[in-house]
């Protein structure tokens, strides 16, 4: 079995690279941003999914940098969620109660265009939780920790074992929610010893991952998921509403269909956060709320996610529907 390092080593992260392996004409390049504060981050298994020369495949869309995001929209900032007003410590956000988040990391196996993150101050000089973790010791409301990043799977799994750990020597702590991508773009990072280092955890964990169309999935990913699952971990997905991407009814609904005929929750459809470089993904609400409503015509009740946005300072996601 290949390591999910090495296989991560062969992400695209120069342009022309990518634009040549995408046969992308000279008509289409000069779209291609070639330099990004975000810099491009790809997984070959994406790239290979993208159509050849075209600007409007929904994975592309999602990944490759294209001078939209220069584009300066008023409404849209570095810091949409406010996050810096929920810092605890250098790493520990609450935004609601009962729940804490850990940005355990920067690094990405990927690097999506709206990410809300994408400016991100991340605390790169200290790798250590002490202070994080006491702060979660000393705060019995706290009942789950929330692993972000980043991506928490961008740790190695000795770093992901001290960590839980650690989280479980805390009485009050009963859940442990892990939200990745890395699985949908390498698969491979759910090695067995990943996966007996979950299964054994006295903690009840929660995998969250993040897919926005079909096309994304494949026999290898809806396989590794389906190995966590084994472990008695429920597997939710949530996604972001994006213009080109996800905005018909047959791409929410071969989405939510290929994750439900694989045990995998649509949670959460997210209304776009407004951060600096991605509003050319933005949706107006009232598609959004078709969308969902189309969505519970054709399928069970427990395969519609719910229409959310996160409005700074409230204590839950604002149903939108």
């Amino acid at each position: 079995m290949v390591h999910w390092k090495e296989v991560l080593r062969k992400n695209f992260t120069q342009w022309e690279p990518l634009c040549d392996y995408l046969e992308l004409d000279e008509a289409a390049r000069p779209h291609i941003l070639k330099k990004s504060i975000f810099p491009l981050n790809l997984p070959y298994r994406l790239a290979s999914k993208i159509k050849k020369n075209s600007l409007t495949d929904p994975i592309l869309l999602q990944f490759v940098p294209l001078s939209e995001e220069e584009q300066k929209i008023p409404g849209y900032s570095r810091d949409p969620l406010q996050e810096t007003t929920f810092k605890q410590s250098s790493k520990l956000l609450q935004k609601y109660p009962s729940r804490a988040l850990l940005v355990t990391t920067s690094a990405c196996a990927m690097h999506c265009r709206f990410c809300f993150r994408r400016h991100f101050d991340y605390d790169v000089h200290s790798k250590s939780l002490d202070l994080d973790l006491q702060k979660t010791r000393e705060d019995p409301s706290i009942k789950e920790i929330i692993l972000s990043g980043g991506d928490p799977l961008s740790l190695n799994n000795e770093t992901l074992a001290s960590m839980i750990t650690s989280l479980e020597t805390i009485p009050h702590i009963r859940r442990l929610r892990i939200h990745t991508r890395f699985p949908i773009g390498i698969p491979e990072r759910l090695d067995p010893e990943l996966l007996h280092l979950l299964g054994k955890s006295r903690l009840q964990i929660w995998v969250v991952i993040h897919c926005n169309h079909a096309q994304e999935l494949d026999v290898d990913v809806l396989s590794a998921l389906k190995s966590v699952q084994k472990q008695g971990i429920p597997v939710l997905n949530q996604a972001v509403l994006l213009k080109g991407v996800n905005d018909s009814i047959a791409a929410q609904q071969s989405l939510a269909e290929t994750l439900i005929d694989h045990g995998i929750l649509p949670y959460y459809l997210h209304q776009l956060d407004k951060v600096e470089g991605a509003a050319h993904f933005a949706v107006e609400d009232h598609i959004g709320v078709q969308l969902i409503e189309e969505l519970q015509k054709r399928i069970s009740g427990y395969g519609v996610p719910k229409f959310v946005r996160e409005i700074p300072q409230k204590l839950s996601k604002t149903p939108l529907c």
